[in-house]
């Protein structure tokens, strides 16, 4: 089945539908400490290398995805703006996750060069957020 692609407020739709579906938030553990959408859980898909100041993939992403959820459940994935969680549904799809979704926009909005907002992410779309940690415990992420 390939990757499905949702706006936030149809995204939030289909999880009220399905309520054995997952929501992961991608982000780093500091973008969701700062505000998450409501329910979501964090594993981030990339991690800051603070030698470097940059991103790299976070190597326990699969390990900690492939732990947690069964590869047949319908998992939603958010991030910043939609390119993180559309990455992490590409290597769960390599990894045999069946039912993906990646939040388009994800939860600040995607954004074209002149910083205009192409795509309202969730917070935009008035969808609930919330600020708690996540459910599952740090050491597993």
């Amino acid at each position: 089945m390939p990757i499905e692609e949702l706006p936030p407020p149809a995204a939030r739709k289909a999880m009220e539908a399905d309520p054995a579906c997952a929501f992961i938030d991608v982000r780093t553990c500091e973008e969701y400490e700062r505000g998450h959408p409501e329910g979501a859980v964090n594993v981030p898909w990339a991690v800051l290398d603070q030698a470097s100041g940059r991103m790299s993939p976070n190597s326990r992403f699969l390990p900690t995805m492939q732990k947690l959820f069964d590869s047949k459940r319908r998992l939603f994935l958010s991030c910043q703006a939609g390119v993180r969680s559309m990455n992490a549904c590409r290597e769960l799809e390599g990894a045999g996750f069946t039912s993906l979704v990646s939040v388009a926009g994800g939860y600040g909005g995607k954004r074209d060069p002149m910083g205009n907002v192409i795509t309202k992410g969730w917070v935009d779309a008035g969808l609930p957020v919330a600020t708690n940690r996540s459910t599952y415990p740090q050491q597993a992420v």
